[in-house]
């Protein structure tokens, strides 16, 4: 494919002429069209890449980019089925826990001399590239935006009954039961334990002393775990501080409940900003926080989003959209539409973000932070093992003993 050859590529051309064959083909703006497979559902999402693709277009009018939404719930069901058809996109969004089981079965294209060649390598540091490297350190895509787990809470609701916001989990227990009152329909903490609840339970695990993956190792402390799982599933099973709905509660009713005032926590990320900030008035109604620290650890996760090239039909032209969310317009477009932060590390430091009192709990977060466990079989064990079980837990079918043998087994049984 040739280079496009209008006024902007003329001049990068020219700019260039003097370095020859030492710039790469692959590194000039490329004529081509992009099948872009994503994950993105909600409004704000919709709105964020709308505004990147617009960007995309006016920068690098000789590619078309032609996307693709895939439900969570189908994403990777969908992928499978490409792969044995050999039907696969050109580009791929690629969320860091399910990056080894896409690996695994042959969906992602190694990237790494793109990436190390790429003029905005720089602008990230070498853990974000982490979640997209495999054991012989081959990269698989380039980083477009993450989710930093925090928390959001009702300031005014805490102002209000004069209660200082909690920095551990046990502050926040106590702050949830004092801000319960169900014949107001309040309840102090909007727990998600229906679908994409998972995450949560293995990180309380771990905020109380039982990790999933230590190195290599995969195992989890019976005891610490069982005593995780009472504290979790108590905020409903004994304190009655969440709402009943909370075993089949999922991302929509958990964000609902809060912005209507259900609620006066919630746990999710970043991304739901903007959609919080919709409904609520940042700094008055609403504030956010680093996650709460637990007996063992202060566990919040850096869930990065990658951008990995599937197919190489079109090499170039993908490789030009993957390596355009690194651009700092498009981070902070993005960020403005879904409050999703930004992935480079040159970017997260623009006046835009780093003045904004309100984000200062993720950049608190990006010093602590963590990627999800990291081995073959973890998004298939938190989904149909450990969410189950928990889930048993909260409508009083079996015990916290009971959830965690159900968890052990179940990893015992991935790690095969």
């Amino acid at each position: 494919m040739r280079p496009v050859m209008n006024r902007r590529t003329a001049l990068q051309l020219g700019a260039f002429a003097g370095l020859g064959s030492l710039i790469p083909r692959w590194a000039l703006a490329q004529d081509g069209s992009v099948s872009y497979w994503h994950t993105f559902t909600s409004q704000t999402e919709v709105a964020g890449l709308d505004r990147v693709m617009a960007l995309f277009a006016e920068a690098r009018p000789g590619v078309t980019v032609t996307p693709e939404a895939i439900p969570n719930t189908e994403f990777m069901t969908k992928m499978t089925s490409a792969v044995m058809a050999d039907a696969r996109p050109d580009v791929v969004m690629v969320a860091s826990e399910r990056f080894t089981d896409m690996a695994a079965m042959g969906a992602l294209v190694d990237i790494t001399e793109r990436v190390n060649g790429w003029e905005r390598r720089g602008d990230y540091d070498d853990s974000r590239f982490a979640g997209i490297t495999d054991a012989e350190g081959r990269i698989y895509g380039v980083p477009a935006f993450s989710f930093v787990d925090w928390m959001y809470y009702r300031k005014d609701w805490f102002d209000e009954a004069g209660i200082a916001p909690p920095t551990t989990l046990e502050e926040m227990r106590q702050a949830a039961i004092a801000l319960t009152d169900p014949s107001k329909g309040r309840y102090g903490f909007g727990l998600r334990g229906g679908p994409g609840g998972q995450n949560y339970i293995v990180n309380v695990m771990e905020a109380f002393g039982a990790p999933v993956q230590v190195g290599d190792t995969l195992s989890i402390d019976r005891d610490q775990a069982v005593e995780a799982i009472r504290w979790y599933a108590g905020l409903l099973t004994q304190d009655g501080a969440v709402p009943a709905s909370a075993p089949n509660d999922g991302f929509r009713q958990v964000i609902e409940g809060f912005q209507t005032g259900q609620t006066a926590m919630i746990w999710h990320h970043t991304g739901s900003f903007r959609d919080i900030a919709s409904r609520l008035e940042p700094g008055v109604q609403f504030g956010t926080l680093a996650m709460p620290a637990g007996p063992a650890a202060r566990v919040a996760r850096l869930g990065y989003a990658y951008h990995a090239m599937s197919s190489e039909a079109n090499a170039d032209a993908a490789w030009s959209w993957i390596n355009f969310w690194g651009e700092p317009d498009a981070g902070i477009a993005f960020l403005e539409e879904t409050g999703y932060f930004p992935a480079s590390t040159t970017v997260a430091q623009d006046p835009r973000i780093s003045q904004d009192p309100l984000y200062a709990p993720a950049a608190e977060t990006l010093g602590f932070g963590s990627v999800y466990p990291l081995f073959v079989g973890y998004p298939a064990w938190v989904e149909n093992v450990v969410l189950p079980a928990f889930q048993e837990v909260l409508i009083g079918q079996t015990s916290p003993e009971g959830a965690v043998d159900q968890m052990v087994a179940g990893l015992e049984d991935a790690s095969r």
